[in-house]
């Protein structure tokens, strides 16, 4: 596994497991299935109402706390001082956690400073370790950074090889924001899986296209969390830290960048 250091100095798994859409016995055991794998990062929301689920496979699992990093967010009707006071209350709860590693904004929203203040007392009491933001553009970001008073440790945003947001990310990097990419094979947007050029250089490795996908962005230093229900998709993401991609092999993905978003976000 590789990591990035946030800006707290939290280990940031480079690949975790993500779980919109993911509920139920079978979303519980999707989920015990990536631990048993060696996730060790899983990513859920408020927004996704599946809580209750994950935080019963973590305990199912069998795996100390501390090996866990759990990151979850905060959606709109957590928009304001008192509604994110009560929503952190509410993902402990769910979860049945002591702390959160990573509690992020799902939204730009009107009255996101608020939210992060009452974020921001969350980490100085304990019960929260590092917070941030998700689907800020670069300019709702600058404009959040000269307000917030704390950094974000990441933005989550859209990020795959038809828009990686390289620019971005160095932009969020300067700033001490680490970038960590939902939707890395676009949720079905895009043939990713049969895109000859990642097909191509997966052989090169004994790869396939969806480990060469996975692949640039961690090694252009962006986070990804990939969502499958099936174990061997799980292995096979996971399995990424064992080759790299060549100057000459990122500069042909490169080519792939459309310089817009697939899902109409900014």
């Amino acid at each position: 596994m590789e990591f990035l250091t946030l800006n707290t100095g939290a280990q940031l798994p480079m690949i975790g497991f993500g779980t919109w859409g993911v509920r139920g016995e079978e979303g519980k055991r999707s989920i015990l299935d990536a631990l048993e794998l060696g996730y060790r990062l899983v990513d859920t929301a408020l927004m996704y109402k599946n809580h209750a689920m994950v935080g019963a496979a973590l305990r199912e699992s069998g795996l100390p706390r501390a090996e866990l990093f759990l990151t979850t967010k905060l959606n709109r009707p957590c928009s304001s001082y008192p509604a994110a006071k009560a929503g952190i209350e509410q993902c402990l709860n769910e979860l049945q956690t002591d702390y959160l590693d990573l509690l992020l904004i799902h939204e730009p929203y009107e009255n996101a400073l608020a939210m992060y203040q009452a974020m921001n007392e969350a980490v100085r009491s304990g019960t929260v370790r590092a917070i941030g933001i998700s689907n800020f553009s670069p300019a709702e970001y600058e404009a959040f950074l000269t307000q917030c008073g704390v950094v974000p440790a990441v933005n989550q945003i859209e990020s795959h090889v038809y828009h990686p947001q390289l620019g971005f990310r160095q932009a969020l990097n300067k700033h001490g924001t680490q970038m960590q990419s939902w939707a890395p094979f676009t949720e079905g947007r895009k043939p990713i899986f049969s895109e000859p050029v990642l097909c191509e250089i997966g052989a090169a490795h004994d790869k396939s296209a969806a480990q060469v996908a996975l692949r640039y962005l961690t090694q252009n230093g962006i986070a990804v969390i990939p969502k499958s229900v099936h174990r061997e998709r799980m292995a096979q993401n996971l399995a990424l830290f064992d080759f790299m991609l060549t100057p000459e092999e990122l500069a042909r993905i490169r080519q792939l960048d459309l310089g817009a978003s697939l899902f109409g976000w900014y």
